[in-house]
């Protein structure tokens, strides 16, 4: 999500991008409510991730993970499209990659379901073989 927000404010520091932004361009597209609204989304959706790891269930979680992050691996790539500084996106869009490699594998490895509360809060046989001895 900070890979994301970063490379684009950082962007605002390449030559010609502002002047690009104030004639009402984006790369090649126009800055339009569309625009936005799209770019917002594309925000949203990672801000809204860090959340829902949290907050849905084992199996919900793993499919979502799965999905989103599949479906974010082009839109990283897109970003290199026509791009001439190629160290800085290169650099970042290799970050934001690997680590959506590595939201998908942690993601695929989950247990389907959540360790059931019992074991959760059970004390290991080795903690109660030392109480038991002293």
């Amino acid at each position: 999500m900070f890979l994301y927000a970063y490379v684009d404010i950082l962007n605002f520091f390449t030559p010609g991008v502002i002047e690009d932004i104030l004639i009402g361009k984006v790369f090649e597209f126009d800055l339009s409510q569309t625009f936005s609204t799209t770019a917002l989304t594309l925000m949203a959706i990672p801000i809204l991730m860090v959340v829902l790891s949290m907050t849905l269930p084992a199996r919900a979680n793993r499919i979502t993970n799965l999905t989103v992050a599949s479906l974010y691996v082009p839109v990283t790539a897109f970003n290199a499209v026509g791009e001439t500084w190629l160290y800085f996106y290169g650099l970042g869009i290799a970050l934001e990659l690997i680590l959506l490699a590595l939201i998908v594998r942690y993601a695929w490895t989950w247990p389907r379901t959540a360790p059931s509360a019992t074991m959760a809060t059970s004390p290991d046989r080795e903690t109660v073989r030392a109480q038991q001895q002293a």
